[in-house]
């Protein structure tokens, strides 16, 4: 019985792992938060679409006395992405546009992370095979590629 009920709960961590692994795409970056965040945006601007904003979560934090690891956060978008996604479901436009985070983690190392599109639609009960998300998740991938290649 002891065996089953310990089988069980390593079950449920792995499938809780799992969930969380595909709703989160994450990937290293060989450069500092601020280049990273330079070349998506470069990236984004070259395929056409429009950083809507750059958030410095570190300099926020430091302007009330509190220290942050380099973390900042570019959101960007295309209404030919976006206004799809809404159509799908209205309430996308609480994720979008979307959204990559970059941040030095404690040994130094930059991580890359946003979320994924189908999860996101799932979120909003919109059919996450849809094309659009098919495509966001495309962009996302390309765009995020070309921020941390060498």
């Amino acid at each position: 019985m002891k065996r089953t009920l310990i089988a069980a709960a390593v079950a449920v961590i792995s499938m809780s792992s799992i969930a969380k692994a595909e709703s989160m795409i994450a990937k290293n970056s060989p450069h500092s938060v601020a280049e990273t965040i330079d070349r998506l945006a470069a990236a984004v601007e070259g395929a056409g679409a429009k950083v809507f904003a750059r958030v410095d979560h570190a300099a926020g934090a430091a302007s009330v006395d509190m220290e942050l690891r380099p973390t900042q956060m570019l959101m960007f978008g295309n209404p030919k992405l976006g206004t799809p996604a809404m159509l799908a479901s209205q309430t996308m436009g609480l994720d979008l546009p979307l959204r990559v985070l970059a941040y030095q983690t404690e040994d130094g190392s930059v991580v890359v992370t946003y979320q994924n599109p189908a999860n996101m639609a799932k979120a909003h009960g919109a059919d996450a095979d849809l094309e659009v998300f098919k495509k966001m998740t495309g962009a996302l991938n390309k765009l995020t590629e070309k921020a941390i290649s060498e």
